[in-house]
């Protein structure tokens, strides 16, 4: 269960001290989802509030503050005193990406403390059936030998699905012309009409759509295949330049810097039980996601190693936006 996402030295993998064991809140504990209801992110930050809530005995309620990337809910934990009554559910958009793509930042990674990793979920590329692309081997001999006749949707500038085409464009030496959406529905549709013929996108809600034969999955962007689709190979698999590809949406919690470790320890362990739970794992499944738990120190250079891979993406591409 652990991501393989990055090589931990030998102090990184070392248990911590079981400080956290007694430490309980002793008010109600918000958990703050930096982004609008019913995503992945609001999904797992309900699911940690509700088992908090029975493993604590104390209150937790889920607070949504969406807006400026996922950065307007983020610098609200960051600002936090950390006592452990304040958690955050983070993800690759305000935790590894904001920091270089945004010029006006509020916060600094430094006042976030990494506490475990959730889940991981892959995206995936995908074709529109006409144009006869069946592989990401087939896609980069056509955007070869036709090099301005394709195009690419994502749901919108800056987000993952964005930063994963550019990279793969950047590892093949290739081009397209990006088009970029408001969200990933309105890339979907357009995908699916036609209108932008190849299509990089979180796993869901594009599988459906491949499997039901609206377009055509060519890799998922993950080091290992998804078990929501087996069939799909990965990027890695696809072509030499790609052997080191990896890209998912992540999902994990957060503290403000000052949170002592006994809060720290505490939460980590409550959110281990919690993915080691059956009935969690059968929720993570539906989401086409894999249980992704690690140790604070383990979770902390995961984050590290994600926030400098985007920052090498974003400088090749040039991206530089103002959080709104």
């Amino acid at each position: 269960m652990l991501s393989g996402a990055a090589a931990f030295s030998t102090a990184a993998i070392l248990p911590r001290p079981s400080l956290g064991a007694d430490w309980r809140p002793t008010e109600t504990i918000r958990i703050i989802v930096p982004a609008a209801a019913g995503g992945s992110t609001d999904v797992m930050g309900r699911l940690l509030a509700a088992h908090l809530q029975t493993a604590w005995g104390q209150s937790a309620v889920v607070e949504n503050r969406s807006g400026g990337g996922g950065t307007i809910g983020t610098v609200e934990v960051a600002r936090n005193k950390g006592d452990g009554h304040t958690i955050l559910i983070g993800n690759p958009g305000p935790n590894a990406i904001a920091y270089s793509i945004f010029r006006n930042m509020a916060y600094r990674a430094e006042q976030l403390q990494p506490v475990s990793n959730m889940i991981r979920i892959p995206n995936i590329v995908s074709a529109h059936p006409s144009t006869g692309i069946k592989s990401i081997a087939e896609l980069i001999a056509y955007i070869k030998a036709n090099p301005d006749k394709l195009n690419y949707g994502s749901s919108g500038v800056g987000q993952s699905p964005h930063l994963t085409a550019a990279w793969f464009l950047q590892l093949t030496g290739l081009k397209m012309v990006h088009v970029p959406f408001r969200g990933a529905g309105p890339a979907l549709q357009a995908a699916l009409a036609g209108d932008v013929q190849i299509l990089f996108d979180n796993l869901y809600p594009s599988l459906p759509q491949t499997q039901e034969g609206k377009l055509t999955a060519l890799a998922v962007t993950t080091p290992e295949r998804s078990a929501s689709a087996p069939d799909i190979p990965t990027m890695r698999e696809s072509a030499p330049e790609l052997a080191k590809f990896d890209v998912s949406s992540w999902f994990g919690v957060f503290l403000p810097k000052a949170a002592p470790a006994p809060v720290v320890d505490a939460l980590n362990k409550e959110v281990k039980a919690m993915l080691e739970r059956d009935d969690i794992r059968k929720t993570i499944a539906t989401m086409g996601a894999r249980a992704d738990y690690g140790t604070p120190a383990q979770f902390s250079e995961f984050v590290q190693a994600e926030t400098a891979k985007f920052a090498a993406i974003i400088k090749q591409e040039g991206l530089q936006m103002d959080v709104n």
